[in-house]
């Protein structure tokens, strides 16, 4: 697509209409600029950041040097990714009121994460998730099944990630096609582990504040313009929006059913794989150990519920706005596809600059969270897999589990380059409620039986995170998004024998089951002392920048 092709997609229903909108183009040259602009501060950041990265907490945790309203930023940084930004966009633009259920989604599931788990687990645990969930149960069994399920939640959420950034790097480029998408993914990939590689979790939390900081404001800003040009009238904006809507929908993208009517059941499972998804989203819950104190993570909290709040409350007005300036086909049909609504609204809003600044925005968001996934899962397989798991916590030059680390970061860069080309086109708020289900199935019940269940055992939580990993795993390959239709990953095929596009209804569900089944037909006693010491880790803070070791 050409930029002057591009720019006509831009009127309402994607009309040639006048010379004053054919006049707005994209401008590749400006869009590079931009781009290299963001990686040349970042990467100077990073490499500040880097200078003070001599143990494996200041490579895992950061030194737990941030304060509470930067690791706020940090975490809002990290929350709201490009699913977040493009993808829900995109959702509301098509399938309105449905499509806003992603926000209230994501939003309802990170005050359950705070209300459930995350300042527990920052108070027990060390650097990782299977920290908090080996603490008194075998230390070797429970470490494994943790580190897998943590390896596979960051892998379907950086598929998604990727998917966004050849989408919204295509669109900006004017590239419409396979090679090209997959060569930028390429790009994104590369970056990925240099940030890692160089600035651990130092350089990527000061990535994710500057990314918050950029992604709130510029959201901010479009909202506002978006209102203004409605008379600061919602209703006027909603009625566009009907008018533009895609054939034969009209007021439809205004009620509930649009998307989910036929089929309750397939939102529920995608209500249930958001709400409890993000209490078991390791990435997330990982940034709660960079902060020194208690205090300092609930002052993170804070800032964060109003940070990410705000944000969700302005996708309603950019998903909308982009349906009644941009149009519903028009999005459809641009390289990118769903994606590309918030830039493609950045464009007909403020011209090539703004799109520019916008689609840099979201560029830095897709960075900064492949970052932040990419260390969590180099931490799991380097502190729990090699460390714990293969040495038995006996390493004995202290920089090895750091440079394994490393290392690992090269290879969940290539996998994540493979697996982004591989699911080019899908919709990426879609691609991370299943990041959301397989966290909330495989994860959060263990969470939640080893904070609060005295009588949960190895085998318990052993069975509930492989039962519950498995059990999603199995339902996704067998459901209509990868097989069975046009819109699936795999389009040729047909083997979808599992009606729903989610699996949480069924595999959350058997999760918790099975930490239970397993847990009362285990005759072991777990340690009480353990047990008793993690309780008062939880609820006190004390001891929590210990090893953790027994």
């Amino acid at each position: 697509m050409t930029p002057t092709a591009l720019a006509d997609l831009t009127a309402p229903g994607g009309d040639l209409v006048t010379q004053a909108t054919t006049e707005v183009e994209n401008n590749p040259a400006l869009n590079i600029t931009i781009f290299a602009a963001f990686v040349a501060v970042t990467m100077f950041i990073v490499l500040r950041a880097s200078r003070n990265n001599k143990t494996a907490s200041d490579y895992y945790a950061g030194g737990r040097s941030f304060s509470g309203p930067q690791n706020g930023f940090a975490i809002s940084g990290d929350y709201l990714s490009a699913a977040s930004f493009l993808g829900i966009c995109g959702a509301i633009a098509l399938n309105g009121y449905d499509g806003f259920l992603y926000s209230i989604g994501f939003l309802v599931a990170w005050l359950v994460a705070l209300l459930l788990v995350a300042e527990l687990m920052r108070n027990t645990g060390k650097f990782t998730m299977a920290d908090v969930l080996s603490f008194r149960l075998r230390q070797r069994p429970v470490r494994m099944a943790a580190a897998i399920s943590t390896l596979a939640v960051c892998f379907f959420y950086l598929l998604a990630q990727m998917a966004g950034a050849g989408g919204l790097v295509s669109l900006l480029m004017g590239i419409d096609g396979a090679l090209g998408q997959s060569l930028v993914i390429a790009v994104v990939g590369a970056l990925m582990i240099v940030y890692v590689l160089v600035g651990g979790m130092k350089g990527t939390t000061w990535v994710q504040i500057v990314k918050a900081v950029l992604l709130i404001l510029g959201a901010g800003a479009m909202t506002v313009w978006v209102l203004a040009l409605n008379g600061f009238n919602l209703s006027t904006l909603l009625g566009a929006a009907v008018d533009n809507a895609s054939a034969g929908v009209g007021e439809a993208v205004l009620d509930p059913g649009l998307k989910y009517g036929e089929n309750p059941l397939d939102f529920i499972s995608l209500a249930l794989a958001l709400v409890l998804g993000t209490a078991g989203l390791p990435h997330v819950l990982m940034r709660f150990y960079t902060v020194p104190t208690a205090r300092e993570a609930r002052r993170s909290v804070v800032w964060a519920i109003w940070l990410i709040g705000a944000f969700y409350l302005f996708t309603l007005v950019l998903g909308y706005g982009a349906a009644a300036l941009v149009g519903a086909e028009t999005i459809e049909n641009a390289p990118g596809g769903v994606n590309s609504a918030a830039p493609l609204l950045a464009l007909h809003l403020g011209g090539p600059i703004l799109m520019g600044f916008i689609s840099a925005v979201a560029f830095a968001t897709i960075l900064a969270v492949v970052a932040g996934l990419a260390i969590t899962a180099a931490a799991s397989f380097a502190h729990d897999i090699y460390a714990n798991y293969m040495k038995k916590g006996k390493v004995e030059d202290p920089d090895a589990e750091v440079k394994i680390a490393r290392r690992t970061v090269i290879v969940i860069g290539a996998v994540a380059i493979i697996g982004g080309i591989g699911v080019q086109g899908q919709n990426i708020a879609f691609l991370v409620a299943l990041a959301f289900a397989v966290a909330a199935s495989a994860n959060l019940p263990t969470i939640i039986y080893s904070l609060f269940w005295k009588r949960f055992t190895t085998r318990g939580a052993v069975w509930s995170i492989y039962g519950g990993l498995g059990s999603a795993i199995l339902l996704i390959t067998f459901s209509p998004v990868v097989s069975g239709s046009e819109t699936a990953m795999i389009s040729s095929a047909d083997f979808a024998i599992f009606p729903l596009d989610n699996p949480g209804i069924v595999s959350i569900p058997l999760g918790f089951i099975l930490g239970w089944l397993g847990s009362i037909t285990d005759r072991t006693i777990e340690s009480p002392e353990l047990a008793a010491e993690m309780d008062v880790r939880a609820h006190t803070g004390f001891g929590a920048e210990k090893a953790v070791e027994h």
